[in-house]
């Protein structure tokens, strides 16, 4: 049995007293029911819980997942010590890691053809931005080799030494601070830390590209009335997760391109290849050379320290699955025998996203998150992994000290990034004449829209050219002769929409332990409050309605009945017609109970707002809400199937709303689901995720833990269908519905129609339209369950 919970925040307080009033509002009493029942179900323990159990639900999820979090970084240090001391085989185990650690950052897919290096000027202005004795500064772009998408360009300043070049370096500044800023051309930092003009002073070809920042000015579209608080990073990773795409993978094909120039400079003849950067510009340093193995020297500055608390940082910065294989130690094992220098300096300090705003452009709706320094002990910890990790070649990882007030790019840390890249360079020089600025109105903003405007145009295209990536990767290939054909041919793709987009839970051996207590009697069943376990500190808990006129030996079939957001299982029998929660659901569990149905309501962890928390805390471990919902719902069948009055081979689901969510990811997953009813969900689900054309996109919303990575390559919600048939499968849609528009709607399920045609069952697949909101109709739905359910409707005796 799991440990109880005693303090467990909002919701928690008179737990006993909050319980007795959900369900005394249905009219009845709770010690009545436990009089007028068993205490509990033959063959189960009883139910003594008598707190918020949706709290205590999402507690041990929290409590499971940091104990996951500690396994895995137990579990990947074991995988690493796998790594051979042979250079060729160790090769060969490195080079798919690479391509991995590409993939979960969204950088898979540059080509690496040649780049054009474009100086960018106008009538008004020249190229030419500064030049002293020592350096010329020019503003660039350079075309970013994607191969899908439109053309996109990566923007920043180009620096020239005077003299011979001993070495080409991409300089990356923060993403709050510009390009000028590090080149001397703006105030705010001191000459000695202007990083790319120090670098360029010492005769260095230098490309110091331009980030997405943190503010919201451009997180908008005006144009629809849509506005947000969401930093310009988030508002883009908002458009890419889905598409599997980051900005962060955004960001590295802008360097590993302008690194495919630097390559081919001619004034730059074969000197080496470096790479630096400070916080953000930090994090893309260090990834990029871990990827791109052209860069010979790496310095990492305010970026560095364990990655078990990722899911605090902004979320701009989560990539899922990433602590899988990866911590910062094992990227630094994916650089070495290069040079690392690591110079723990203070990180930029965040707080958080902007402040939302009120009124008719109100900005609102951005994850939290938050940028620290790490603590120097931590630092030390990481960097001691990744010496035990290097072996003999740790002599390569270098730490070198901050500056004294903990600013970036002390002297120390140049000169040994210098002198690693050029054996022959002795000693730092002062920093030369300050270059002046040559532009007049220089407004750092506008260069903010070009980017947001770029990289929006390049993933919103993206969309469009994921349907034919699904079309490629599930319906080209699989066979659509017959329904047999079609659920042999699905097997891979139900693996890989659990592994690579859900998560699975690790096996365990937990009994079901299950647990019950009786629920108030009504008119048309009996019940009882059910709890089993899943795995450590994970339960499922929910409500089962047997109807009144059930037979001793009789076997009936069930009817998974799921709420959504904000919902509980109570909502789902609750009969105040005054209530949201008769509004939305029509008490359609009482009303399936009423048809002959048994019912099981069970309880989704998506109530609250730290279930959202807890979405992130899973994604560094390739996890999701819907691991442990999936997991719930796998030993809710199991349970449920030793019961005698169910019928195991007659059990449907039936969800509205994020329940209509589940309705598309379980049973596509969990082939024990008969029959199934998709109320208030069913979309083009990912162009719903990423647009920034419709008002409803969750791009401008608060549900930030939406996306599910890279879904857009291979599972849309048609796709979904697609592992639930041959299986009936249904569509509820209310045209007033506003998750979506009638027109999107039919749109994706014109594709399950044209599976279920193809395969000659027409009559396993409907979708119906009804003149209502975002509700149960209980109409169609009803019908369709009784029918591939075989269960007479009531009143005719007959089975449809």
């Amino acid at each position: 049995m799991l440990p109880r919970v005693s303090a467990l925040g909002p919701g928690s307080r008179q737990p006993c007293l909050a319980r007795a009033a959900r369900l005394a509002s249905l009219g009845l009493g709770i010690l009545a029911a436990r009089a007028a029942l068993p205490p509990t179900l033959p063959g189960t323990a009883p139910l003594t819980w008598e707190d918020d159990l949706s709290v205590r639900m999402v507690a041990g999820i929290e409590r499971y997942l940091a104990a996951e979090t500690t396994r895995v970084t137990e579990e990947r240090a074991t995988f690493w010590r796998q790594l051979p001391s042979d250079l060729a085989a160790r090769d060969r185990f490195l080079a798919p890691l690479r391509l991995e650690l590409a993939r979960r950052l969204g950088a898979a897919g540059i080509a690496s053809t040649p780049v054009a290096l474009e100086l960018v000027a106008t009538t008004d202005q020249p190229a030419r931005l500064a030049a002293t004795d020592r350096f010329t500064v020019d503003l660039v772009r350079w075309n970013i080799p994607w191969e899908t998408g439109p053309a996109v360009h990566g923007h920043g300043l180009l620096l020239r030494p005077v003299g011979p070049a001993r070495a080409r370096v991409i300089a990356i500044p923060d993403a709050d601070q510009t390009p000028e800023l590090i080149c001397g051309l703006g105030a705010g930092l001191p000459p000695e830390r202007q990083y790319a003009r120090r670098l360029a002073e010492q005769g260095c070809v230098v490309i110091v590209p331009r980030l997405l920042d943190r503010n919201s000015t451009h997180s908008a579209n005006a144009a629809i009335g849509r506005f947000t608080n969401q930093p310009h990073r988030e508002f883009i990773y908002r458009q890419a997760f889905a598409l599997g795409r980051h900005p962060i993978g955004l960001e590295l094909g802008m360097l590993l391109a302008a690194g495919n120039w630097l390559a081919r400079e001619p004034a730059g003849g074969s000197s080496p290849l470096g790479i630096a950067g400070w916080g953000e510009g930090g994090l893309l340093a260090f990834h990029a050379a871990a990827i791109d193995p052209r860069f010979s020297v790496v310095a990492v500055s305010g970026y560095f320290g364990p990655r078990e608390d990722l899911a605090t940082e902004p979320i701009y910065r989560n990539v899922f699955g990433l602590l899988r294989r990866f911590g910062d130690a094992e990227i630094t094992r994916l650089i070495l025998p290069r040079t690392l220098i690591i110079e723990p300096s203070r990180a930029p300090e965040i707080e958080g996203p902007p402040a939302p705003t009120s009124g008719p452009a109100a900005r609102a709706g951005a994850a939290p998150g938050r940028i620290r320094t790490p603590a120097p002990a931590d630092v030390d910890r990481e960097v001691a992994r990744a010496r035990q990790l290097a072996g003999p070649e740790a002599a390569r990882l270098l730490v070198s000290p901050p500056a004294s007030d903990g600013a970036a790019f002390s002297e120390a840390t140049l000169g040994q990034f210098l002198q690693r890249l050029d054996p022959g360079f002795r000693t730092l020089a002062p920093p030369g004449p300050i270059p002046q600025e040559m532009r007049a109105n220089f407004n750092a903003a506008d260069f903010q829209r070009t980017l947001v405007d770029d990289w929006s145009r390049h993933l919103q295209s993206l969309i469009a050219q994921s349907r034919d990536a699904r079309h490629r990767a599930l319906w080209q290939p699989a066979p659509k002769r017959d329904p047999e054909a079609w659920r042999l041919a699905t097997p891979a793709n139900r693996e890989r929409f659990y592994g690579n987009v859900i998560g699975r839970l690790r096996a365990e051996a937990l009994p079901l332990n299950p647990r019950t207590r009786p629920l108030p009697p009504a008119a048309a069943w009996t019940g009882y409050e059910v709890v089993l376990d899943v795995a450590p500190e994970v339960f499922a808990w929910g409500y089962l309605l047997f109807p009144r006129d059930l037979k001793a030996g009789e076997r009936r079939p069930v009817v998974v009945a799921q709420h959504g957001l904000e919902g509980l299982p109570a909502d789902l029998i609750n009969e105040d017609s005054s209530s949201r929660a008769f509004a939305a659901y029509k008490a359609f569990a009482t009303r399936l109970a009423e048809r002959g149905f048994i019912v099981f309501a069970p309880h989704n962890p998506y109530r609250g707002d730290r279930f959202r928390e807890r979405q992130r805390q899973a994604h560094p471990l390739g996890l999701t809400l819907f691991s442990f919902i999936t997991a719930q719902h796998e030993l809710l069948l199991d349970w449920l199937t030793t019961l005698p009055q169910v019928d195991p081979a007659r059990i449907g689901f039936y969800g509205l709303s994020y329940g209509g969510t589940t309705a598309l990811r379980v049973p596509a997953l969990l082939e024990r689901y008969a029959a199934v009813v998709c109320s208030g969900n069913f979309n083009e689900w990912v162009w719903k995720l990423c647009t920034t054309e419709w008002v409803g996109s969750y791009v401008f919303t608060k549900e930030y833990e939406m996306p599910e990575f890279n879904l857009g390559a291979a599972f849309n919600h048609a796709e979904m269908a697609g592992l639930i048939a041959p299986r009936p499968f249904m569509v509820e849609r209310g045209h007033s519905d506003g998750v979506g528009t009638d027109e999107w709607v039919s749109f994706e399920y014109a594709r399950v129609r044209r599976l279920y045609d193809h395969l000659r069952i027409p009559e396993r697949t409907t979708i119906e339209y009804f003149d209502g909101p975002h509700t149960i109709h209980g109409v169609g739905s009803f019908e369709f369950l009784h029918r591939h359910l075989a269960w007479p409707v009531p009143g005719t005796g007959q089975r449809p």
